[in-house]
Parts: structure tokens; C-alpha cells; sequence
């Protein structure tokens, strides 16, 4: 497989789809659903874009109605919503700080209210922000990552769970460095292991109550995330270090999750993490 490198760039935080250089493909625009999630309700947070506009657009194509909460990234997230409703589905958006416990109540409880039900939860927000020395990394910025990165699913699930039945799911956005850990994304690599044990832990705790809880664990992905935390010269060789020699793209992780939302096609899964991950191979 040939390498792939971008053009340097660079936006501010969060970033926007538009801006970036090439386009990411993360509309799922040839996938075909066969109705595996058909009447189910999703909750996708950072569903504006990236692997979450993946995820939200590849939901809707199999019969779902899918709730996006982002922070404010309003026209990514109208976009998705308009991918959404072409699909004959019901978008919602919830724009909003989800790094607060009020913002992620009042997301989980618009969802059930507006669109009747909650049967997939996708905690998916990210923040980093590199930094090659621990001494380097704020308070602010360590209490930032982690109420983004962790806090918030807590907030979510937990707000969620009274409404979660037999069946349904409960997926979480891992990283490759909470699996092997990463030098320059130290509170970053450290939210993605606790989020995997969140999910092994979580997932024990609901078993008999028939609500699988699984994480997706990506390697290098195309998002707005990138040229909004980066240098310009990491954007260029974004995705070089891995196997396959290139970054995913949002269309190519988002299967995953359907996987997992899906009880006809994981039903017996619960606990794991799938590490979409470019060959990259892992000890254990």
C-alpha cells in the first residue's frame, strides 16, 4: 500500500471540515444499510464531523435516528444532520460544552424527549493537545483533557442508563495510545486507557442487564482534530508511521461502530476493544 502525505495545515481548535486539505471521506457514501439499527435511537457525541459524522451518517443508513452533541461546530454538524435526513431518518442537534455534567444531562435528556427513546450511546469527544514533556502540561490542560476525554462519558452513560434496555449498546472511542501510550500525548494517551477500562469494567457491571458496552481503539485518522492540534510538519506526515504507510479515514473506522451497535452482528460481544489500527501489532 503507497504512503499518503497532506499538505501542511493548520486551523484553530476544534477545526472544520471545510478548511482541511484533502477532504476527509466521512460521509459512508457507499455503504449500503440493510437495516440492522432500523427504529433504534443513537446518541453520538462529537457526531459533527470526523469519525463521528461517519458513525451518525452510517447509523442513519441503517434505519437509525442519531442525536449529535458537539461543542460548536455548527455548520460541520448541519451538514451531518442534512446527510442524516437525506437517508429518511430524524437528525438532532445538541450543541454544547459536553466537558460539563450539565451539558451532558441535558443532551441525553433532549434526546429522549425530542426523539422518544435511547438505544446506542457513542461516546466519542476527544481533546489534545501535544506537548513533548510532562512539565510542559498545564493543570488547565490536564483538568481540560480529562473532563473531555473521560468525564464526559461517565456523564453520558451515566445519564443514559435509566433509558438503556435489553439490547442495547454502549460503545466508546479508544486510541491506539491508550493501548501503547504516547510520548507527546501524555493526558491524552492516559484518558484512552482509562477509557478502556471504563469499558472493560462498564461492560461487567451491565451484562445481566443485557447492555454491551465495547470500545473502537483507531489508529490514525483524517479528522479536523489533526490540523487543529498539530504542527504543520506532523500534519504532513500524519499516518507515516504505521504499517500501511497512511491515516485512515473517518468512512474507513466507522464500520466498527456499526458493528458493535448492531446486536444481530455482536450480540455476544461485550468488553472488547477493536483496534482499527493500519497493521501497527500489539503485544498481548
Amino acid at each position: 500500500m503507497s504512503g499518503q502525505n497532506f499538505p501542511p495545515q493548520r486551523q484553530e481548535h476544534p477545526g472544520v471540515t471545510s478548511a482541511m486539505r484533502p477532504r476527509p471521506r466521512d460521509e459512508m457514501r457507499d455503504y449500503m444499510g440493510t437495516g440492522l439499527l432500523r427504529s433504534r435511537v443513537a446518541l453520538v457525541t462529537g457526531g459533527d464531523s470526523g469519525i463521528g459524522r461517519a458513525v451518525a451518517i452510517g447509523f442513519a443508513k441503517e434505519g437509525a435516528d442519531v442525536a449529535i452533541a458537539y461543542l460548536e461546530e455548527h455548520e460541520d454538524a448541519r451538514h451531518t444532520a442534512e446527510m442524516i435526513e437525506r437517508e429518511g431518518r430524524r437528525a438532532l442537534l445538541l450543541p454544547g460544552d459536553l466537558s460539563t455534567e450539565d451539558m451532558c444531562e441535558e443532551a441525553v435528556r433532549r434526546t429522549v424527549d425530542e426523539l422518544g427513546r435511547l438505544d446506542i450511546v457513542v461516546n466519542n469527544i476527544a481533546f489534545q493537545e501535544p506537548m513533548e514533556r510532562l512539565e510542559d502540561i498545564s493543570t488547565e490542560q490536564w483538568d481540560r483533557t480529562f473532563r473531555t476525554n473521560i468525564y464526559s462519558y461517565f456523564w453520558i452513560t451515566r445519564a443514559a442508563l435509566p433509558h438503556l434496555h435489553d439490547g442495547a449498546a454502549i460503545i466508546n472511542t479508544s486510541s491506539i495510545n491508550g493501548l501503547r501510550g504516547n510520548k507527546s500525548l501524555i493526558d491524552y494517551a492516559t484518558t484512552k486507557g482509562a477509557i478502556n477500562a471504563f469499558t472493560y469494567s462498564l461492560a461487567q457491571s451491565l451484562v445481566d442487564r443485557r447492555v454491551r458496552v465495547n470500545a473502537v481503539a483507531p489508529g490514525p485518522v483524517w479528522t479536523p482534530l489533526i490540523p487543529a492540534t498539530m504542527s504543520e510538519e506532523k500534519v504532513q506526515r500524519f499516518g507515516e508511521q504505521v504499517p500501511m504507510q497512511q491515516a485512515a479515514h473517518p468512512d474507513d473506522i466507522a464500520p466498527s461502530f456499526i458493528f458493535f451497535a448492531s446486536e444481530r452482528l455482536s450480540g455476544f460481544y461485550t468488553g472488547e476493544v477493536l483496534a482499527p489500527i493500519g497493521g501497527e501489532t500489539l503485544p498481548g
